[in-house]
């Protein structure tokens, strides 16, 4: 068998084993009635359930987003590569995913991949110690919806030039070896950056700095598009679906940092208004800062500028009040709009600026979680209280924890994109990068089909993709 054979077969073996081997994983019961049962909530399992289905909506939510950005010949090979972590994950989460991210915890570092390894334990295993109104198979289920979309935003950076089958085994290694740790340092009770004293509500360390530091590395091995280097303008295929995007991601936002409440509360209503409020202001701040440099107000610039007031708010979403929710987006914004222009005029080659809205974003949010932070808002023993009510000790473990993780974050996917490199060329051909991943990879169109074009005071009919 040849090797390129065995390289196409090889994930469908994989697949099949995992399969077989779930096949003998002793079914479990719930918790029966009785004495000694937890005393569960219906109305925080209710909002769970609701907050899992939310996040897990803005997976395809991202899709539009990305897809709406890049060039026509790349629309659907964008997709597919923030889509298929779905399938990726959700299985990888199921055999040792959550176990390496809450599992048993080993010196604080990574949790034990034996703890709940193939959700052996989940379904009748103890309530989680911050969510102890819902059972831990809802809480699991509820942290794979993030474990989904993370490796998921890093699609934005690599756009347009990394192969398929390199970008599937990326999402096996970057889950498994940068995600998984991260939530564990930042979730785990016994994980060092929480036992430090930092606080990261809904994911803006464990989801927003990973990916963007992630995207910064993967921008940095695979180099510039021929169209980049060329400096050719692109426009984007549809400016529509950035706007259904857009508004998939918002709605599903609510899940993401109200849902991580993890209960039908007050901190969840909480971070309900502050994520719709700092979102609100960052679209506004992103548009009217381009005015002020002489663009006209667009609808690109208010969907960017919206989604990094909602990466912004994310860690302090529940603890900071809302009012104070419309200076992070706005700080958010204008900070990621500069650094948008700053990388416009460098050679990095982030295709749809994931690095500076997802991985500046996250960082604004959390030392801004460092100030504004309140325990007048989240009434939680031992919480967070920031520099601006008086405690700038806070705001430095803040600067600390996003230190480390952004060093790590960048460091393993570096070296994440450069093993691939070796075992699997990541980069398509420059025959397949001017044919457009879509076709060269997927033997797929997007919008097949003609086109009236006036031409020289005539109507001529043109293919959509020579436009």
């Amino acid at each position: 068998m040849s090797k390129r054979k065995a390289k196409q077969i090889l994930p469908f073996v994989l697949l099949v084993a995992v399969a077989l081997i779930a096949m003998f994983v002793k079914p479990e019961a719930d918790y029966v009635p009785g004495a000694d049962a937890p005393q569960y909530s219906s109305s925080d399992i209710a909002w769970v359930l609701v907050s899992t289905a939310l996040v897990f909506l803005m997976t395809p939510g991202l899709a539009f987003f990305y897809g709406g950005m890049v060039n026509r010949k790349n629309v659907i090979s964008t997709m597919i590569k923030s889509v298929v972590a779905a399938g990726v994950v959700g299985v990888l989460w199921v055999v040792c995913g959550f176990s390496l991210a809450f599992g048993e915890s080993i010196n604080g570092i990574i949790g034990n991949p034996t703890t709940y390894a193939f959700y052996d334990g989940v379904k009748s295993g103890a309530a989680w110690p911050a969510a102890t109104t819902i059972p831990l198979s809802l809480f699991s289920l509820f942290q794979l919806m993030f474990a989904i979309i993370t490796p998921g935003l890093v699609v934005g950076a690599v756009a347009e030039r990394i192969r398929f089958t390199s970008y599937v085994l990326f999402i096996v290694l970057f889950a498994l070896l940068v995600y998984a740790p991260v939530a564990h340092w930042s979730w785990h009770p016994e994980g060092f950056i929480a036992k430090m004293g930092a606080w990261d509500f809904a994911g803006g360390t464990v989801v927003h700095i990973t990916a963007g530091c992630a995207a910064l590395a993967g921008a940095m091995v695979l180099k510039q598009r021929k169209s980049h280097e060329a400096k050719k303008e692109i426009p984007p295929a549809n400016v529509p679906y950035v706007l259904i995007g857009t508004g998939l991601l918002w709605f599903g936002w609510f899940g993401f940092n109200a849902g991580s409440a993890v209960g039908a509360t007050p901190l969840a209503v909480n971070a309900f208004g502050t994520t719709t409020t700092a979102a609100a202001s960052a679209g506004l701040a992103w548009m009217f800062f381009d005015v002020i440099k002489g663009k006209k107000p667009s609808v690109l610039g208010f969907c960017i500028g919206a989604v990094v007031g909602l990466v912004a708010i994310t860690p302090g979403a529940g603890f900071v009040g809302i009012p104070q929710s419309i200076i992070i987006g706005l700080v958010g914004a204008i900070v990621s709009n500069i650094a948008v222009s700053i990388k416009q005029k460098s050679k990095l080659d982030d295709t749809l600026d994931v690095f500076p809205c997802h991985g500046i974003g996250g960082m604004v949010g959390m030392l801004l979680t460092g100030v504004f932070a309140s325990t007048a808002v989240h009434g939680i023993s031992g919480g967070p209280q920031g520099l601006f009510y008086g405690n700038p000790q806070f705001f430095f473990i803040q600067l600390k924890a996003m230190a480390i993780v952004v060093v790590y974050s960048f460091a393993v996917s570096y070296g994440i994109f450069k093993f691939i490199n070796l075992v699997v060329p990541m980069r398509v051909s420059e025959s397949e990068e001017e044919e457009g991943l879509d076709a060269s990879q997927h033997n797929e169109k997007y919008l097949q089909g003609t086109l009236l074009v006036h031409n020289n005071g005539t109507i001529e009919e043109k293919p959509v993709e020579q436009l």
